[in-house]
């Protein structure tokens, strides 16, 4: 049975009452928020103020990363743009469009550790129907491409519908992509061969809106439109997916499922406005977080302590127009 929840060390409200639908954490003292405006607001959170807003576009920016030295946005209605940092401000230095009009959101994929500097980096975005397309992180020019209509992979797999999210992975030197679809559907693409390896079918109609994974267990959990989220493994010599358990959850509809660095929790962003904390190594529920009144749109971890509050902080966002931060550990 989850516990009573913890209260949040500081909400953050936006100053325009507009509501959220992405986050990241540059450093572990300031925190960037894409609105529903079309805007990112800059928080910094040794002043817990917001001192820099950059207008991106019109619609939604519903993913956020930032690199060394830049900030990649992308908006709903499909563009993917590169901004630069400079001296003074955030200056465009590329675009692209996606042709997906949806929820999928990029991901950035830089230089891995023990690799040599020069190690090209990539972002991966959903290009319309359920096609992948994988880009030079520095020039946005397409590299390679994901694409599950070619007739010889589609004796092999379900009918997918919209690709809606995905992870990259590291397994046995090489490098892949999980994928979850509009079918419920979760591939495993050889980003080598550009070819699925294995393909899971979740039960029901559900549309899967988000998945994670660990590779030190090779567990994954996967959530969608459905009053549950899915725990699947990959099997590392045979590369085949399983589908494991299922974790019922009181009110259907998932938008964000993250796995905590450090192995000991992950947490879900509910279309209810909760977040659900569960223990990663036995799956028990911990907690079920209210502070939100709308539903959530996404959570994310800092990497190191904030100094604040002196401890590592969840940050979770939707469309009440806050920012809930959370210390997990007291």
């Amino acid at each position: 049975m989850a516990l009573l929840p913890p209260d949040p060390v500081y909400c953050l409200k936006s100053p325009d009452l507009s509501a959220f639908h992405s986050l990241c954490f540059h450093t572990s003292e300031r925190l960037h928020a894409g609105t529903t405006k079309g805007t990112v607001q800059l928080w910094d959170l040794q002043s817990n103020r917001t001192n820099y807003q950059l207008s991106v576009g019109t619609s939604p920016i519903i993913n956020i990363t930032h690199t060394e030295d830049a900030l990649i946005t992308q908006e709903k209605e499909g563009y993917v743009k590169l901004w630069e940092l400079t001296n003074s401000a955030y200056v465009l230095r590329h675009e692209v469009s996606t042709n997906h009009v949806g929820f999928c959101r990029f991901v950035y994929l830089g230089t891995p550790q023990r690799s040599p500097a020069n190690t090209p980096t990539s972002v991966i975005i959903p290009k319309g129907g359920s096609s992948i397309s994988i880009l030079c992180g520095r020039t946005f020019c397409e590299r390679q491409k994901l694409t599950a209509g070619d007739k010889a992979h589609q004796s092999r797999l379900p009918p997918l519908g919209t690709v809606m999210c995905f992870k990259p992975i590291e397994l046995q030197g090489g490098s892949y992509l999980l994928a979850g679809y509009e079918s419920g559907t979760i591939i495993l693409w050889d980003l080598n061969t550009s070819k699925p390896i294995s393909h899971i079918q979740l039960d029901g109609e559900e549309c899967l809106m988000d998945l994670d994974y660990d590779p030190v267990t090779n567990r994954g959990i996967c959530g969608g439109s459905s009053d549950k989220i899915t725990v699947f493994s990959l099997d590392r010599k045979t590369l085949e997916l399983c589908r494991k358990s299922e974790i019922a959850i009181k009110n259907a509809g998932v938008h964000r499922v993250r796995i905590r660095k450090d192995l000991k929790v992950f947490a879900s962003a509910g279309w209810d406005g909760r977040v659900r904390i569960f223990s990663w190594k036995s799956l028990r529920p911990l907690a079920v977080l209210t502070e939100h009144k709308g539903e959530l749109m996404d959570i994310v971890y800092s990497d190191e302590k904030v100094s604040m509050w002196k401890a590592v902080i969840m940050a979770a966002a939707g469309s009440d127009g806050q920012i809930s931060l959370w210390d997990l550990y007291n």
